[in-house]
């Protein structure tokens, strides 16, 4: 049985994309050949994320991302750039499968190229549970906060090298002493009430 898994990240943040990472590990794949235990990307430090993400990149079968930008999060709404960043990183995996897991408890992939539904799922915590949505999450993770990094150069000051764009006191401080800028989702509620009323 071929699995991809599926995760995104930087869903609640705001500012910069949300990511989804989409990834087939080896059908002989064992725990024991990772150096990190494979898991949600959240209970694993900056730098255990970053050695067991290169371990998937050099290791998997395939792996996709999808990024969805803060304009089109903006336009469309949180579940829709969920959907468009999931069916980015699966179009990415050339390769055939039997199943997709997709971390949660909705299926933001019913219907995708024509499959049944019991072939693409959501299973909650399956991030913690499957090894291939585990490294999803990881990939993901990784990716978006090194993208994160480099906006931190780029937007001096907002720190976002350090808080990723999620809703912190130093972001708030931030925002409260230079303003929103070109990548906050504007249409989130803590930002849009920063903003001009005419905006």
């Amino acid at each position: 049985m071929i699995t991809v898994g599926i995760d995104e990240v930087g869903r609640g943040c705001w500012a910069g994309p949300l990511v989804a990472a989409a990834v087939i590990l080896p059908s002989d794949f064992s725990l024991e050949d990772c150096p990190l235990k494979l898991r949600d990307s959240k209970k694993l430090s900056k730098k255990q994320r970053e050695i067991a993400a290169q371990w998937v990149q050099e290791g998997a079968l395939a792996v996709g991302l999808g990024w969805v930008w803060p304009v089109d999060i903006d336009s469309g709404g949180i579940t829709r750039a969920v959907k468009r960043a999931m069916r980015q990183a699966l179009a990415a995996i050339q390769i055939p499968y039997d199943e997709v897991i997709i971390d949660g408890n909705i299926n933001y992939l019913e219907n995708v190229r024509g499959s049944t539904s019991h072939k693409i799922r959501a299973v909650v915590k399956a991030d913690d549970l499957v090894p291939a949505v585990s490294a999803a999450s990881i990939v993901a993770k990784v990716a978006r906060d090194k993208y994160m990094a480099e906006l931190g150069e780029k937007y001096a000051g907002y720190g976002f090298d350090k808080h990723v764009g999620y809703g912190t006191a130093a972001h708030i401080a931030a925002l409260q002493k230079f303003g929103v800028s070109d990548i906050h989702r504007r249409s989130f509620k803590p930002i849009a009430a920063l903003l001009p009323a005419s905006s």
